[in-house]
């Protein structure tokens, strides 16, 4: 006598068998996708170049961590901006000669992978005047990678 002779009793087996399966490869990251310590590693150079572009006064550079294309947003107490173009003007008048430019820094960076080639990442920015505390507060950034390297789509700084 089989095991598993009757029909119901076989696709109860076969079906068990294959949930257990995908819960296991579910459950396995994939082989190349990045540690979230590689991540937060990445994302850690990338604020720093960012910050030295930002620091230097160089925004063109400065705006290359953004994905090109209207889905890419910024959000700003007085709305939604979309588009890389639309979030440099925003910047453009602090770079400016005679604007407000401060020094940035970033801290406190937690990378949270949300899928492959996507993440979250919540972090504070710094703006100093000299030794004067300008600004501090929580940014907020999805980042998807593309052509082998994050790049933020949306942007919400407070």
């Amino acid at each position: 006598m089989r095991l598993f002779a009757h029909p119901m009793l076989r696709r109860i087996s076969c079906t068990l068998a294959g949930s257990a399966l995908l819960a296991s490869c579910a459950s396995r990251p994939a082989a190349s996708a990045p540690s979230r310590a590689d991540l937060t590693a990445e994302v850690t150079a990338m604020f720093a170049r960012s910050a030295s572009a930002w620091n230097r006064g160089d925004l063109d550079t400065f705006m290359t961590d953004y994905l090109p294309g209207d889905r890419t947003t910024y959000v700003a107490s007085k709305g939604v901006i979309h588009g890389p173009a639309a979030i440099r003007e925003r910047y453009a008048p602090r770079f400016a000669p005679g604007g407000m430019h401060d020094s940035l820094s970033f801290e406190g960076i937690e990378v949270d992978p949300l899928a492959p080639d996507v993440i979250n990442v919540i972090a504070w920015y710094v703006l100093m005047r000299g030794d004067s505390l300008v600004a501090r507060g929580p940014t907020s950034l999805v980042m998807v990678r593309q052509d082998g390297r994050l790049r933020i789509v949306h942007d919400h700084s407070s």
